[in-house]
């Protein structure tokens, strides 16, 4: 067991020592507030104060973990062993930077709550995150800080014991649109025909009536090969339906129309189904437990994951909103527009809710990879290139690699042939 001494033990403080030794690293910890408790200690300790007591094992502490609220905090970026860190901890710290400290900052989403220009979609601009303009967003570093964390502990204390965790592989299959043409209903049928004759799309038009007289014919219809595909190579998945109303932003399939809801529960006998929530539904809790429990009555069964629709995540509500729908599990944390750790980690962690000081009952699994990141890509070696960096980071720390991508590109037309691009990852990391 570790034993960690700090002057006092606050909310933020277990939640993140939780977290990096608990879930991360596998390592049974303690705190005392008693100094006379850590001397007496035996076995592996670390003394987390702003001044060492002996000449132990010394981790300066940042004012963090001991505050309350939110306030406005300089990034000061340096290094440690080649590897990004912040708030450093001088020269009397046996690491030079505030390991707990950062890797609260960033799970917390901290930089969130601080005043900034949001997108069109209300979203956080990856742009203004200390990742994204220090240059570590693609690597998890709060992980590769943990396990970096505990080889200098083994090293001072050797009969340090510890749980290892292995790497796993999950694919997400995003269905917000789950057929371009199918099942759309007379009106909205007729309309997408005139909108593309108005607009001189003569492919789109042929392709359309194709599919009126063979649905199967439908671009996004990919699911019975999906579904073989992940049967064959063992892989773990995940289908995220919306299950909306017709809106603005919301153009799905009613979710009134039999064929639809057929699918959704011949998949559910192969794969987890989950919520796609809808755009309407991120300011309303009321709207957002309708959906979920219209798709628990087609699947028979519980539904405790959420993705938010255009990973839109407003800090903390969201969370707040998925916890009072009851959720359990979250897979919106991530950048549609740029791939990476959007909270520093690959490995999933419970919501700390900074405003309230507590830890929200809902686990978040951040991806690394969105397919419509990569639309810019050159091509299709650049994507599998830029995965491929990704995944040796992730498999570095024996976590969880979790990647997103949508019917609606896998079905597509477009330069790169995503649906190969789609099987050659799955192949490559599902190991």
């Amino acid at each position: 067991m570790l034993l960690i001494y700090t002057h006092k033990i606050t909310p933020r403080f277990s939640y993140i020592m939780k977290q990096l030794f608990t879930r991360i690293l596998g390592i049974e910890i303690s705190y005392t507030t008693k100094v006379e408790d850590f001397i007496k200690h035996s076995g592996a300790k670390i003394t987390y104060t702003k001044q060492p007591l002996q000449n132990e094992f010394f981790i300066r502490s940042n004012d963090l973990l001991f505050e309350q609220g939110i306030n406005d905090i300089s990034i000061q970026m340096g290094t440690w062993e080649g590897v990004p860190c912040f708030f450093n901890a001088g020269e009397k710290s046996t690491i030079p930077f505030d390991i707990f400290s950062a890797s609260f900052y960033l799970l917390s989403r901290y930089e969130e709550y601080l005043p900034h220009v949001k997108d069109i979609h209300g979203r956080f601009p990856p742009t203004e995150s200390v990742a994204y303009t220090n240059g570590f967003l693609r690597t998890p570093v709060v992980d590769v800080w943990a396990f970096k964390l505990r080889e200098k502990l083994i090293l001072r204390f050797p009969d340090l014991e510890y749980k290892k965790r292995s790497y796993q592989y999950t694919s997400i299959i995003d269905v917000t649109t789950s057929h371009c043409y199918a099942h759309r209903g007379f009106v909205r049928s007729t309309a997408g025909l005139l909108l593309d004759l108005g607009s001189f799309r003569l492919r789109r038009v042929f392709q359309r009536i194709g599919v009126w007289f063979n649905p199967k014919k439908d671009p996004f219809n990919n699911y019975t090969y999906l579904i073989e595909l992940h049967k064959k190579i063992q892989v773990k998945s995940m289908f995220f339906f919306q299950f909306a109303s017709y809106s603005t932003y919301d153009k799905n399939v009613s979710p009134n129309n039999n064929r639809f809801r057929f699918l959704i529960k011949s998949i559910a006998d192969y794969s987890t189904v989950a919520l796609a929530a809808s755009y309407s539904s991120f300011t309303n809790t009321a709207l957002l437990k309708s959906e979920k429990k219209r798709l628990i009555s087609v699947v028979n069964r519980d539904v405790l994951h959420s993705r938010m629709r255009y990973n839109r995540v407003d800090i903390p509500q969201t969370y707040r909103n998925l916890v009072e729908a009851e959720f359990s599990d979250d897979y919106t944390m991530g950048y549609t527009h740029q791939i990476g750790f959007r909270a520093g980690t690959c490995s999933p962690f419970f919501f700390y809710d900074i405003n309230l000081e507590l830890q929200q009952p809902i686990r978040v699994h951040p991806f690394a990879v969105h397919d419509y990141a990569m639309l810019d890509f050159k091509n299709e070696e650049h994507i599998l290139d830029e995965i491929h960096l990704l995944y040796q980071d992730v498999k570095r720390v024996q976590g969880p690699f979790i990647t997103i991508f949508s019917n609606e590109l896998i079905g597509g037309e477009r330069q790169v042939d995503w649906k190969k691009l789609y099987r050659s990852v799955i192949h490559k990391y599902n190991a």
